[in-house]
């Protein structure tokens, strides 16, 4: 296969934010969805952004949604990122997603913890364990066992298509600092690719992270230490 990005939006409505846009007005007005569309079609773009943020409102936080018009417009990705994250992506239910064999094919991911641990040998030797039994069971003409001899930290490709509605909770939600670095990156990908294509709708995503992870999780963590204390004196 050609090598490309983590991320690559595959699929997009050129007119999501337009048949957005007429989506909103729909429950609003006695006008037909064709009707709607010829008018958010006439709109300048300026009218349309307008239209979308006031749809959106004040969210106070991540858990606010916007309403159904918002999965107006849908996007598709092709992802290839480590298995340990994409099984977290997996879990998410509104959306399709189809994934390929999980092989040693295309790497694995080393995380920076490992080397500042000195433990790179170690780790290497464990990749290369995995990926010798992983050929022995293909050899062995047991293809579909040889996937679990293959660790988690090996990249794997998958698709994930959503819309809108989606696509805001899923990157808001992993892009937060408790979360792995894999879908932490993967989530930013996603949002700066929908933010290319459809900027109005990018912008309503106002609860995304793009803070450096250390400071955020050490920030997180002392949350969570407050809390927890907090619990035991009362």
């Amino acid at each position: 296969p050609e090598p490309q990005d983590e991320v690559t939006l595959v699929d997009f409505d050129p007119e999501g934010e337009t048949k957005v846009a007429a989506a909103i007005l729909y429950a609003s007005t006695d006008l037909t969805d064709d009707q709607l569309l010829r008018l958010a079609r006439d709109m300048s773009a300026e009218e349309r952004e307008e239209l979308l943020r006031a749809s959106v409102g004040d969210r106070a936080n991540r858990r606010h949604k916007p309403g159904r018009a918002w999965e107006r417009t849908q996007y598709r990705f092709d992802v290839l990122c480590d298995y340990g994250a994409f099984r977290d992506l997996q879990r998410h239910r509104p959306l399709t997603i189809e994934w390929q064999r999980l092989t040693s094919e295309h790497g694995h991911e080393t995380p920076a913890d490992v080397d500042e641990a000195s433990m790179r040998d170690r780790w290497d030797r464990v990749m290369d364990a995995g990926r010798t039994l992983e050929r022995s069971l293909l050899g062995a003409g047991f293809e579909d066992v040889a996937q679990y001899a293959v660790p988690m930290a090996f990249r794997i490709r998958f698709v994930m298509q959503m819309t809108a509605r989606e696509a805001m909770h899923v990157t808001e939600l992993r892009s937060q600092p408790q979360g792995h670095p894999t879908y932490r990156r993967v989530a930013r990908s996603m949002h700066r690719l929908i933010s290319e294509v459809h900027p109005s709708i990018g912008r309503a995503f106002e609860h995304m992270s793009y803070e450096d992870v250390d400071l955020e999780r050490l920030e997180a963590e002392r949350r969570t230490e407050s809390k927890r204390q907090a619990a035991d004196g009362s």
